[in-house]
């Protein structure tokens, strides 16, 4: 039977599950109180000028993103784990690296390179002899279709590791069965594999698109009229913060579609493994498929990454941007790291401590609010930093209040503003990823361990120091990786919370590409694909270790 905590332990934990449930939730409450206070005469304008094109633009971005990294992300994984071709071991780790480059960046990288002015569209004229742009056809990235485009091959990476994981799990029994009766590869894929992988391939899906909905930097600057930037605009530009929270109200319609798309993706279905079930042996590909397999793995790779890292490195080297180092630089690749770090390190602790709570009381209380704490992820940067402002200045107001009854002087803005904000909508947004960690890696750890150690006079703090904190060691490193890299690359919520005068690679990345001159922010960019790649290909190694033991090395 699972361990119960003494009363003032289980009252301390549900005060502390609470708390942090609080924390993640009140910046939605903060958001329905200011569209509710709105004008009621502004609706109408928002209803018949803004929404429309918004909305249409946002869905179809949605679906056309949702569809790339579907195919892109569940295609490949399948690929790289049912079959051997040629870069195959290469392509397993490739294949998560665009992870690591904002889609913003990808959005400046591509849009200088594709531009009449850029070097494709300028060796397209020398090689046909066609001087003017006007003389021929060519894509025009700065439109939906372009931002589908480069969200699609920057954002399949989610669907792509969710999927993987359910693939590498999959028994060979299912396989070899459906083998057995003649399907042939392509219907086993299509009838065993894809079925299995259904809720994997949903949540990954939904990660995808709820990332979309967050972007700002990219459909801002390929012209994309979204409900992000009808938020941003109409709260900077229009003066308007009760009409910007009425379109980030509705745009939380949209999340809870996504988030109602995930769960009917998985169901009410489960899926057991057989009895000693052991992972399908990839099958060999020779001759022409082999290298069709590998082809068109790779298309993703170079798209995503291969060819935007590339050109960073190019711009960078060619602008004289390392010879000519720019010392701000430095500071704010250390504001950049430094937030990232302290937000990452707060996560965890309210993250793991919720669920630790909830495993030492197995409170219904406490389940609640581990559920509500994990709905930070499901709001956009935008929405989180409208709905974060009015209770950091009450936050503010209370401590100046403090401050003039003890001292009779105000201490200023503490809180909004400095780079605690930055650090408190980082962790209200991020809270759900070592939420998640947490509950997969208690699961792996069976309750009677618990209870021989209290038996054996151990406290709960004893208890998870010495049992949980070593087994769960693992799911830590996965969730700080994913935590911090998602954090380096988060804009929206940076543009809108950052202090004055102070910059984070990502603000300092936009400020060149909304002057027109992305090319002299490429070694900022260049460091923040570099900063991010190490943890993406730690996360790879942890999900490999974690579906195959040290004692049971992942297949070649």
């Amino acid at each position: 039977m699972p361990q119960i905590l003494f009363r003032p332990g289980r009252l301390a934990a549900i005060l502390f599950a609470f708390a942090v449930a609080a924390f993640a939730v009140a910046p939605l409450a903060s958001l329905i109180r200011i569209a509710l206070a709105g004008d009621a005469e502004l609706w109408p304008h928002l209803v018949a000028y803004v929404l429309p094109p918004s909305l249409a633009d946002t869905l179809v971005l949605l679906a056309g993103v949702g569809a790339i990294a579907c195919v892109a992300g569940a295609g490949t994984a399948f690929a790289v784990t049912a079959y051997r071709f040629p870069g195959r071991d290469a392509l397993v780790w490739l294949l998560p690296l665009p992870l690591a480059i904002p889609t913003y960046i990808i959005a400046y990288v591509y849009a200088d390179m594709l531009d009449a002015l850029g070097p494709v569209q300028g060796a397209l004229r020398a090689l046909t002899g066609r001087h003017q742009p006007a003389d021929y056809w060519f894509l025009n990235l700065r439109s939906l279709g372009g931002a589908i485009f480069v969200m699609g091959f920057v954002l399949y990476p989610y669907v792509y590791l969710a999927a993987r994981a359910m693939f590498q799990t999959q028994s060979a029994m299912l396989i070899q069965a459906a083998r057995i009766f003649g399907a042939t590869p392509f219907k086993s894929a299509r009838y065993v594999a894809l079925p299995l992988a259904r809720p994997a391939i949903a949540a990954g899906l939904a990660l995808a698109m709820l990332e979309t909905l967050n972007d700002i930097g990219a459909s801002e600057y390929l012209g994309v009229r979204t409900l992000t930037l009808s938020i941003f605009t109409t709260w900077l530009n229009r003066g308007s913060l009760p009409g910007a929270a009425q379109i980030a109200c509705l745009m939380l319609l949209i999340v809870a579609a996504l988030v109602m798309l995930e769960r009917y993706g998985r169901g009410a279905r489960g899926f057991a493994a057989p009895d000693h079930s052991f992972p399908a042996e990839p099958l060999v590909l020779r001759g022409k498929p082999a290298w069709i397999a590998a082809l068109v793995c790779s298309v993703p790779v170079l798209l995503g990454f291969v060819i935007p890292f590339a050109y960073l490195a190019r711009e960078a080297i060619a602008r004289g941007l390392l010879a000519g180092f720019e010392p701000a630089l430095l500071r704010h690749t250390f504001n950049t790291v430094a937030l990232a770090g302290s937000a990452t390190i707060a996560t965890l602790a309210l993250g793991f401590g919720i669920v630790e709570a909830w495993r030492a009381t197995k409170d219904r209380l406490i389940a609640s609010a581990v559920v509500v704490a994990s709905l930070g992820y499901a709001m956009p940067g935008t929405v989180l930093a409208l709905g974060l402002l009015s209770p950091l200045v009450a936050i503010d107001d209370l401590l100046n209040a403090l401050a003039r009854g003890l001292f009779g002087t105000s201490v200023g803005l503490l809180v909004a503003g400095s780079g605690a904000a930055l650090v408190i909508a980082y962790v209200a947004r991020f809270l759900a990823i070592p939420i998640g960690f947490a509950q997969a890696g208690f699961a792996r750890i069976p309750s009677d361990l618990d209870s021989v150690a209290r038996v054996l006079g151990a406290s709960p703090r004893t208890v998870a120091r010495a049992i949980h904190l070593p087994l769960l060691r693992q799911a830590i490193w996965g969730a700080a990786l994913l935590v911090f890299v998602d954090c380096l690359k988060e804009l929206p919520a940076t543009l809108l919370l950052r202090p004055l005068n102070v910059e984070t690679l990502s603000t300092y990345i936009y400020q060149f590409a909304t002057r027109g001159n992305f090319e002299e922010g490429s070694l900022a960019a260049l460091i923040v694909v570099l900063v991010g790649i190490l943890p993406v290909i730690r996360m790879v190694r942890h999900a490999d270790t974690a579906i195959y033991p040290k004692d049971e090395p992942a297949p070649a």
